[in-house]
């Protein structure tokens, strides 16, 4: 079993669907401190009105300083469904697949949370349908899990895998720079990291912005040209 572990993010960038399309276990990690300003409650997609991109968000609602992330609560009282769709501007002219897209975003967004995780976990699954990936999750903190007390942040990761007995596990490319190798060796866990390719395709304008919200992809990509994209990584130890 090859287990991913991700905080819930909101409509993420096609990278966070390949380390899902890479893995067959996944664990939403919603215990951790929330972030202001992090992927949990906003993502990017092509400005119309400026040569760039610009931000879409849900907004949150007041809270401690060091909530955790399942604790986040959204203002609903805030028309924020009506605002992305309408954000939506510049593909209207330019994306072949603008109809279909508005279609899955409103019928997901139908649904009504309180809870900015519970919402995440949503649109995930729904993504996930939506292009064809298997999404086998757990929530972190409903599983009950008797994780070892963590001393450092790479320990989270490694903790789960044992807790699990998980003896392959993928990582997104940036926890290099924290995640001591040695930790997972001295446990036989087979710890990777996914360095996804970024790969180009038409967005109607000069130049490719890349790292937009998945949203984009799906904008000018069938499903099956998606799913081509995110098996565009490579995976380094």
């Amino acid at each position: 079993m090859v287990l991913g572990i991700m905080q819930p993010y909101f409509f993420p960038y096609p990278g966070y669907f390949s380390l899902i399309k890479a893995t067959n276990k996944w664990i939403v990690f919603d215990t951790p401190q929330y972030e202001n300003r992090s992927w949990m409650n906003r993502n990017r997609i092509i400005d119309p009105n400026h040569e760039n991109w610009m931000y879409f968000t849900v907004p949150i609602k007041k809270h401690e300083l060091k909530s955790p992330v399942n604790s986040i609560r959204i203002q609903n009282c805030e028309n924020w469904k009506g605002k992305i769709i309408g954000q939506l501007g510049y593909y209207r002219k330019y994306a072949p697949h603008f109809n279909k897209v508005i279609e899955f975003l409103v019928e997901t967004l139908k649904v009504d949370f309180d809870n900015l995780s519970e919402l995440n976990i949503h649109t995930l699954k729904a993504t996930c349908a939506y292009l064809g990936i298997d999404f086998n999750y757990e929530i972190f903190s409903k599983i009950n899990l008797p994780v070892e007390p963590v001393q450092e942040r790479d320990e989270w990761g490694l903790n789960i895998c044992k807790a699990m007995g998980i003896k392959d596990y993928i990582n997104p490319e940036r926890g290099q720079s924290f995640v001591h190798r040695e930790k997972f060796l001295d446990n036989n866990i087979n710890l990777r990291f996914l360095k996804f390719g970024f790969p180009e395709y038409d967005q109607k304008r000069k130049d490719f912005i890349p790292g937009l919200s998945i949203i984009d992809a799906m904008m000018f990509n069938t499903p099956k040209e998606i799913i081509q994209m995110l098996d565009e990584y490579e995976l380094v130890k």
